[in-house]
């Protein structure tokens, strides 16, 4: 009976490892949604404020390329606007030339009315000067509206320079470049006194502070997963052993996909799997890109769920 016992004992140490694997539902790698902060225009990046590992705060200015030629381009056209409001006409001494010639007609005509009553002076006289009145009228009337139209002109000239100004304002608070959102520089692609065009990449940011662990699940596992629900994530951790996270579930495929290619096994590869992600509260110890393990059931967990 012992000699049985012996040569079972491998086989109950055996199948007490295989099961120790199994306590895991579903595997994957840690990831952060990344951006790429890129320049919005040409020129010679004056500074970057952004270290490898540097903690940034969203709206903070970070970077600047060199706005010295559209501001003299600005002042340029402001030099423009100026000149075209010395090309407004001001019809005013024109207009008080005629209209001391009219005072003087009227002047005339009412001395021609006072004369016409003492039979001293004709009609004819009297009609000539209410037609010369009427003249000078016409010749007032037309200064002004032809004084109204050539301003109209030139006012006009002022739009599109304006319009172009603003463009410009625009294309200088686009040389100052704001980080995005808030999280830890990954990557620094661009260097101070670098030339740097439209789309041009400076930096990558994520923010590391909750990592989503993507993982998946087969078929016959997608019932007892949903939205929102709480599980455990583990890493491997020094001395072995595994240490436990609280995670939520934030995100469930709505399709099939081939086991990827992380995967070495053949017979796994081949099988289709369900893809979901895991929310994780990161205290420094997840990475990115780390294999972590998630467990269905809710067990003893380090930190507070999120």
């Amino acid at each position: 009976m012992k000699k049985i016992l012996i040569y079972l004992l491998p086989f109950f140490l055996l199948t007490a490892c295989h099961r120790e694997e199994k306590t895991a539902d579903a595997y994957g790698n840690f990831e952060a949604p990344e951006t790429i902060v890129s320049a919005e225009a040409n020129g010679r990046l004056l500074f970057l404020d952004a270290e490898e590992g540097q903690t940034l705060k969203a709206g903070e200015l970070i970077a600047l390329v060199d706005t010295s030629l559209l501001h003299l381009q600005k002042k340029q056209l402001r030099a423009t606007l100026g000149t075209i409001g010395k090309k407004m006409q001001d019809p005013n001494p024109q207009i008080a030339v005629l209209e001391s010639q009219r005072a003087n007609l009227v002047r005339e005509r009412d001395r021609v009315k006072n004369l016409l009553a003492d039979k001293a002076a004709t009609p004819k006289q009297l009609d000539d000067l209410e037609g010369q009145i009427a003249v000078v009228d016409r010749q007032i009337a037309a200064a002004r509206k032809q004084a109204g139209t050539v301003n109209t002109g030139i006012l006009g000239e002022k739009d599109p320079v304006l319009a172009q100004i603003e463009v410009l304002e625009e294309q200088i608070r686009r040389c100052y470049v704001r980080n995005p959102v808030s999280g830890t520089v990954l990557t620094k692609i661009a260097e101070p006194s670098e030339v740097v065009g439209f789309g041009s990449p400076l930096y990558k940011i994520a923010p590391l502070d909750t990592l989503e662990l993507r993982a998946y699940v087969s078929g016959n596992q997608l019932a007892s997963l949903k939205i929102g629900q709480q599980v455990t994530v583990q890493i491997d951790q020094e001395g072995g052993g595994m240490r436990s996270f609280p995670g939520r579930v934030s995100w469930i495929s709505g399709k099939a996909e081939f086991t990827p290619k992380t995967v070495q096994t053949r017979e796994e590869r081949v099988n289709l799997v369900y893809a979901f992600k895991v929310r994780v509260a990161n205290d420094g110890a997840l990475k990115i890109g780390m294999p972590g393990e998630v467990v269905f059931g809710r067990l003893t967990a380090v930190g507070s769920p999120q």
